[in-house]
């Protein structure tokens, strides 16, 4: 029972960590767009978004009793199977936090609890037809739909403030900046209802495994104040490097875009909450920035960083999936398994977060870029091969091969060759 109990607090804390992770990691979401429009600094807004974070956590639990209830079979699922599936989820938003990618915590915690429950228990232990309805199918429609919205809401806001391009007219560019930063605040808050509840659901989900909870119950008020705090102390410490990608890397945002992306998020996000979709946050602000950056004439999309994003969203659940399934490999051989998972997650996190630290991102600098994308493999050995610019030659042998060749000599009337 003592060693029962010892996993299920490590299984706990793990879910507060994967719950931290989340929150920095999808800081962008609410906060890019007013960030790199400049409607607020970038401390400001962050700690904004940590406090609706936190009430958010408080206005619903579909999201979590689908986590819980819905898509595994929550009898015979041991607590190692849950902490499997974290250090999947974990490991995979690190790892894409790194490289600035705003991928889907959401479905990195699905993609591993999946994964585990299947190396666990089987196929058979995953309800599909709750993975496809209220996972897959949003997952491929919500950033289509946010898009559309987004632009369309953006040729709107352009139609209705004509005279917004104009720099003297402060007033306009003014309510459009206090209507980005409410609209801000409403997908923060309707991201505490949504991602904030799948850890909820996680740990709901272990303590139902550990027997101290009966199957079927709604998460206890600790677990969703607990949930709330961790997602928003991890939104506070503000994820600079994914609020570049999505603020700067998309598209160049206005403060017109800006609140038409924000507020067909947040319409989007808040609606699947009520209907107990797990949705992905970062899916649906992404179709909705990239909906926005083509709703404005003369606005581009940069779709080589568009599709590095997609790509890492195709991937998220499989990747998850299966180091959760090799985590929960190793955690079946016993307490010395489950220690050295618990090892191997500690140093990977710490690797990667010596890694960041070569090329630091943070409040000061988060908007300094300009937007441009890096040159591919293509260009770059295109680049590597061109002839330099015509200049003076200093190097003898060099002029000798350069230079032009000497005229032949005149022919003569008894040279041979002019004969023939």
């Amino acid at each position: 029972m003592e060693s029962f109990s010892l996993i299920l607090a490590i299984v706990v804390v793990t879910a507060l960590a994967f719950d931290f992770t989340n929150g920095f990691h999808d800081t962008a979401n609410a906060m890019a767009t007013t960030i790199s429009t400049g409607a607020l600094k970038p401390k400001i807004a962050v700690a904004m978004s940590a406090a609706l974070n936190l009430v958010g956590a408080f206005l619903s639990v579909e999201v979590a009793n689908t986590i819980s209830k819905g898509l595994v079979d929550e009898n015979g699922i041991r607590p190692e199977v849950i902490f499997a599936a974290l250090v999947g989820a974990i490991l995979w938003n690190l790892v894409t936090w790194l490289v600035g990618l705003p991928s889907s915590s959401s479905h990195a915690l699905m993609g591993g609890l999946i994964g585990a429950t299947v190396a666990s228990a089987g196929f058979g232990a995953v309800h599909g037809d709750v993975l496809v309805t209220k996972v897959l199918l949003p997952a491929v429609a919500a950033p289509v739909v946010a898009g559309l919205a987004a632009m369309l809401s953006t040729r709107l806001s352009y139609a209705i403030g004509k005279n917004a391009e104009n720099a003297e007219d402060a007033a306009t560019r003014k309510g459009f900046r206090a209507g980005q930063i409410a609209s801000a605040g409403l997908v923060s808050l309707a991201h505490g209802t949504n991602d904030a509840q799948k850890t909820m659901g996680i740990i709901t989900l272990a303590l139902i495994a550990g027997g101290s909870i009966a199957p079927g119950s709604n998460p206890p008020t600790w677990v969703i104040l607990s949930a709330g705090l961790a997602i928003a102390l991890g939104t506070y410490i503000g994820g600079w490097r994914i609020i570049r990608t999505m603020g700067k890397g998309l598209t160049d945002l206005r403060p017109q875009q800006g609140f038409a992306a924000q507020t067909s998020a947040a319409t989007a996000i808040l609606a699947s909450s009520h209907l107990g979709f797990s949705l992905s946050t970062t899916h649906v602000v992404s179709g909705s920035v990239m909906g926005a950056g083509l709703g404005r004439k003369g606005g581009t999309v940069r779709w080589s960083t568009a599709t590095r994003m997609m790509i890492a969203w195709v991937l998220t659940l499989p990747a998850a999936a299966l180091v959760g399934a090799l985590a929960e490999s190793v955690t079946d051989l016993g307490d010395w398994g489950t220690a050295a998972v618990a090892v191997f997650l500690v140093a990977s996190s710490a690797a990667i977060w010596k890694l960041s630290r070569r090329e630091v991102v943070d409040s000061a600098n988060v908007n300094d870029t300009d937007g441009t994308e890096p040159a591919g493999v293509v260009t770059a050995a295109m680049a590597a091969v061109t002839p330099p610019p015509a200049g003076p030659v200093t190097d003898d042998l060099t002029a000798t091969i350069l230079s032009p060749a000497p005229s032949p000599a005149p022919v003569t009337a008894t040279d041979p060759a002019a004969t023939v």
